[in-house]
């Protein structure tokens, strides 16, 4: 009996320090409320993002030469065996003190993207052209990146999906 009595309240503290230490969030000074930061006076929500580009095979990279406040172009390219889509929806991150922060949207309300497929099959690559200046207006100097998913297709509704991630700059 005493056994079973120790049993239990092992088990109660160790339940008790893992849940009491799951809520614990090591914040940086930077960060303000860990979510946030103070930057040209507005209020930059921390990254969602932390896996990004990690589909094998499967790259974007922006091409250097169509960067504008306003829009770029990313080149995807599938050196895998696995055949990809990607779509319309992108969002833009800033570098701001080496940590990646939402752009936030200058419009009011809903908004959304075109619900379409491009196929990416195995060895192709494709450019996607994108003009933000609808949804960020134009971007300041800085550090900036482009996030895209793109779907990695086995058939109909079997899918994985991966973040991809391409880093520019605004001179």
């Amino acid at each position: 009996m005493k056994r079973k009595l120790y049993l239990l309240v092992c088990m109660v503290i160790t339940m008790t320090l893992l849940f009491g230490c799951r809520g614990y969030n090591n914040r940086n000074s930077d960060e303000g409320t860990g979510n946030t930061v103070q930057h040209d006076d507005i209020d930059w929500e921390f990254t969602t993002y932390e896996n990004v580009n990690d589909f094998v095979g499967v790259t974007m990279i922006v091409k250097e030469e169509t960067v504008l406040p306003t829009g770029l172009t990313v080149i995807f390219e599938n050196n895998s065996d696995n055949r990809c889509t990607y779509g319309d929806y992108f969002l833009l991150e800033k570098k701001i003190n080496e940590k990646w922060y939402q752009v936030p949207v200058a419009i009011e309300g809903e908004y959304g993207f075109h619900d379409i497929g491009y196929e990416l099959v195995s060895g192709d690559s494709g450019e996607w052209k994108v003009n933000w200046d609808w949804l960020y207006g134009s971007l300041n100097t800085g550090e900036y990146r482009i996030i895209k998913d793109i779907l990695d297709i086995r058939g109909t509704g079997d899918y994985d999906k991966y973040y991809m991630a391409a880093e520019f700059t605004i001179d």
